[in-house]
């Protein structure tokens, strides 16, 4: 192999395995605390405290609390939920979270948006259960977006809305929500992880070694090319 070609098969390999090592970095990961049984993408989870990541499905159990805690924020999933964590959002599909937040961390359920107004410490309780969404601002406003208006929430107030849908395919055959019978998953059935295998410190790890190893490669090849050859 010459070396013009050995220098770009070389390039190749470091321009795939740089850009997952950096995916992989940026994870967005939060502490999961479990009181009772719980399970993360239809995985139990094996003991009380863990990691969670960045589009992580996590359901509670209907005697389970889960507490998931990242810088700047707190939040507590009730018993019998199903949420999924985004990082800077929590999106309920089934159940309810209360949010303590002072990096302004919102949430979704059943296509409305609930953001705090400012980044003060807010706390506010949103549930998604039989196709209502019940607010409740605890401490500090918060805007509440449904999909045909944006209104403000002041703090001590609560209300609701009705899960919102975005067109007809979210009906069925007989013409009712799909959305809610998919609501409780069975645990153990696995729904798809989010953020993939690269989004994990193993992928991390993975990837600054085989970037190690091909400059190391690199290097050697590099100074055998440069030696004068032997008589």
């Amino acid at each position: 192999m010459s070396e013009s070609a050995f220098r770009k098969m070389v390039t190749c390999v470091l321009l795939f395995l740089v850009p997952s090592s950096l995916f992989g970095a940026d994870s967005n990961a939060a502490m999961l605390y479990i009181k009772g049984t719980a399970w993360v993408n239809g995985t139990n989870v094996p003991r009380a405290s863990s990691a969670i990541f960045s589009g992580d499905l996590l359901q509670t159990r209907s005697d389970t609390i889960a507490n998931i805690n990242t810088s700047g924020s707190s939040i507590t999933v009730q018993n019998d939920s199903l949420v999924q964590y985004e990082g800077s959002l929590l999106k309920v599909e089934h159940g309810g979270v209360t949010i303590s937040t002072s990096k302004g961390m919102g949430t979704s359920a059943g296509g409305v948006k609930i953001t705090p107004v400012a980044s003060a410490w807010t706390e506010f309780n949103v549930t998604d259960v039989d196709g209502l969404v019940r607010i409740a601002a605890r401490k500090g406003d918060l805007t509440i977006t449904d999909g045909n208006e944006t209104v403000v929430l002041a703090q001590g107030q609560e209300t609701t809305r009705q899960e919102t849908s975005d067109d007809s395919n979210n009906k069925d055959q007989d013409g009712k929500d799909k959305k809610k019978k998919d609501k409780r998953r069975v645990p153990g059935a696995a729904p798809a992880a989010g953020g993939g295998i690269l989004n994990t410190p193993v992928a991390v790890g993975v990837g600054a070694a085989a970037i190690g190893g091909v400059t190391a490669w690199v290097l050697i090849e590099s100074n055998k090319a440069a030696s004068p050859s032997a008589p």
